[in-house]
């Protein structure tokens, strides 16, 4: 017979303030980076500046947390993001990288 085990509760995650990082717009509309920590860890989100606006998208979900370069990964990755808005000209964890280089194949040929 198989002893009886029992399962210890999780504390429910800590969510700290939810903080804007950057805006950009598309032709959807503007967006906004929000940055979470949450359990702990960095996540980093995107959103329609206005409720009802479209899709949020989940950008990053554990971001380096402490240490000398936890800021500047968190810069990198907002101005790698910003440069591709800027590229694709829509919210880049929308499209496919390979459909839109293709697309511009197309415009050059």
């Amino acid at each position: 017979m198989n002893a009886p085990t029992t399962t210890t509760p999780q504390p429910p995650a800590t969510v700290g303030e939810r903080v804007e990082l950057a805006r950009y717009t598309v032709a959807a509309g503007e967006r906004v980076l929000y940055g979470q920590r949450v359990g702990g860890v960095v996540r980093v989100t995107d959103r329609p500046a206005t409720n009802g606006g479209g899709r949020s998208y989940l950008v990053e979900r554990e971001l380096e947390q402490e240490g000398p370069g936890a800021y500047a990964a968190l810069q990198a990755l907002i101005a790698d993001y910003l440069d591709q808005a800027r590229l694709l000209r829509q919210v880049p964890m929308a499209c496919s990288l390979v459909r839109h280089y293709l697309h511009q194949l197309e415009l050059a040929s």
